[in-house]
């Protein structure tokens, strides 16, 4: 599952356009953990799971989806910028859960 994961992680951050120092930075955790959980090495801590699904825009068990084609939908809406830093990254993080949020309200109110 540590496999899935790291590829999922990688798959998003660089979709996103993101460098590994830029994910460390707004997670605010050691490069090493980082780099080992997106090489499988490591298990990702469920909090910095829930905090870096956030900032992708999706949901967190997206992050254990074995089927790459699943992540497709959320990589349409990847957001790219140059130059960020960590505030700019957790407000990209917040919107994209107002987003989120609304996009489950809608399914919730077609059924």
């Amino acid at each position: 599952m540590n496999a899935i994961v790291g590829r999922n992680l990688k798959i998003m951050r660089e979709s996103n356009g993101y460098t590994q120092a830029d994910i460390v930075a707004f997670l605010g955790i050691n490069r090493s953990a980082y780099s080992n959980y997106e090489s499988g090495d490591r298990e990702a801590p469920l909090d910095v799971l829930e905090k870096v699904a956030s900032l992708f825009g999706c949901e967190l068990s997206l992050l254990y989806e074995e089927d790459e084609t699943a992540l497709q939908d959320v990589l349409v809406c990847a957001f790219r910028a140059d130059n960020l830093d960590k505030n700019d990254m957790n407000e990209i993080a917040s919107f994209k859960s107002v987003v989120l949020n609304y996009l489950k309200m809608e399914r919730l109110l077609e059924k």
